[in-house]
């Protein structure tokens, strides 16, 4: 019984903080995607991706492993040079580029990801990993604190969209109304 008493107030001190952490994550969450997956498919449709994509898939499994990492190689240094233009008072050439490179880093891992998932999951260690990454994002998704602002982000989500279709209805009724007056 004590140690549930003892609980309480950890709880209660941590409640917020998780729900904090929820919502940025998944405010962040949701930009990102909603850029990336146009710029996704886009790049999926290209013919010269169409043949890299054919090359990509007959790779063996640790090669897949290998060419994962490269956009992280290549890319994570422009972590640096954000924070270098930040500290140099460029701060809005900061935020463009680190926001442009986490960007063009997700879109291309989650493009190779797609292609090499099941030779990924050859590789035990890997495969283990990758289990546990997914028990601890389903973990999360079913938190009280994810749920909540889960639910306000997609009802914010909604009014937005509500709003702007009775925007354009209006804008188009305008232009409706100011043709018939030329007349």
């Amino acid at each position: 019984m004590a140690d549930v008493v003892e609980r309480q107030p950890v709880k209660r001190i941590l409640r917020p903080i998780t729900y904090i952490l929820a919502a940025v994550y998944l405010c962040i969450d949701l930009v990102f995607a909603g850029i990336a997956a146009p710029i996704s498919k886009w790049l999926a449709g290209r013919a010269e991706m169409r043949r890299l994509q054919g090359w990509i898939k007959s790779l063996p499994p640790y090669a897949c492993l290998a060419l994962l990492a490269v956009p992280v190689v290549i890319l994570e240094p422009v972590k640096f040079l954000a924070a270098y233009l930040a500290a140099t008072g460029h701060v809005t050439m900061a935020a463009l580029a680190f926001c442009g490179g986490e960007l063009l880093k997700l879109v291309l891992i989650e493009q190779l990801f797609d292609l090499t998932r099941d030779r990924l999951m050859q590789i035990p260690g890997f495969a283990w990993t990758y289990g546990q990454y997914r028990c601890a994002r389903e973990w999360m998704a079913r938190s009280e604190a994810w749920q909540t602002v889960r639910s306000i982000s997609l009802s914010l989500l909604h009014q937005v969209k509500s709003r702007r279709d009775l925007a354009r209805r209006d804008l188009a009724h305008r232009r409706l109304a100011w043709n018939q007056s030329d007349r």
